[in-house]
C-alpha cells in the first residue's frame, strides 16, 4: 500500500511539468494550423493528366511517356499526398508523395517513393509567390554508387489547369535537367 500511495505521490507531482503555458498552447495551436501555403499546396487538387519526359543521358532525346496523378490534402489540410501512375522506359511506374508546409521550420518539406527503388528521398524549400515557383532541394542514395545524390525540383504554377515540374540533378559536377513533366487539370 506504501508503494501505491509514493507512486500516487510521485505522479501527481510530475503532472505541473506535463501542463503548457498560453504561449506554448498557441505556438501548437499555430503549428497545427493550415495557412496560405497550405492553400497554394490545396489549389492543386484534383486529377492530373501528365506528359513526362526524362533524360537518361543529356545529349540524347528525351524518353516521352504518359502519366495520370491524384493529389489529395490530407490531415486537415495540412499536407498532400501525390499518387502517380505511368510508364517509364516500359515499365509500369508507381511513385508517392507527401509534400507540406512546416509552420515551424517556414519551408515545405516533402518526401517522395516509387517502385523504381527502395529509398526514401527528402526535400525541403521555399515558394515564391510573385513568380508562383516552388523550389525544393535534397537529396536521395544513388543505388550505383551507395553515396547521396543531390536533386533540386522546381514546380511552377502556370495557372488553375496547368502546372510545369522539373528536375535536375548533378551529373560530373554540373547541374543537368533530367525531368519535366507538364501536368494538365483531367476534364
Amino acid at each position: 500500500m506504501k508503494r501505491v500511495f509514493l507512486g500516487i505521490i510521485c505522479f501527481l507531482l510530475t503532472v505541473p511539468i506535463w501542463s503548457q503555458t498560453p504561449e506554448e498552447m498557441k505556438a501548437w495551436q499555430d503549428n497545427m494550423t493550415p495557412g496560405a501555403p497550405h492553400k497554394f499546396l490545396a489549389s492543386m487538387d484534383g486529377n492530373w493528366d501528365a506528359t513526362v519526359k526524362m533524360w537518361m543521358d543529356p545529349s540524347q532525346p528525351a524518353n516521352i511517356s504518359k502519366a495520370y496523378t491524384v493529389n489529395e490534402m490530407i490531415m486537415n489540410g495540412l499536407y498532400q499526398r501525390s499518387t502517380h501512375k505511368g510508364e517509364m522506359m516500359g515499365t509500369p511506374f508507381l511513385g508517392e508523395s507527401i509534400i507540406g508546409y512546416d509552420n515551424a521550420k517556414k519551408k515545405f518539406v516533402s518526401s517522395w517513393i516509387d517502385n523504381m527503388g527502395s529509398g526514401i528521398m527528402y526535400m525541403e524549400g521555399d515558394y515564391d509567390p510573385d513568380k508562383k515557383i516552388l523550389t525544393l532541394e535534397g537529396s536521395m542514395i544513388d543505388p550505383a554508387t551507395g553515396k547521396d545524390t543531390w536533386i533540386r525540383e522546381v514546380l511552377t504554377y502556370n495557372n488553375n489547369d496547368s502546372h510545369t515540374f522539373e528536375m535536375f540533378v548533378l551529373k560530373d559536377g554540373k547541374q543537368i535537367k533530367n525531368m519535366e513533366i507538364v501536368y494538365t487539370r483531367s476534364k
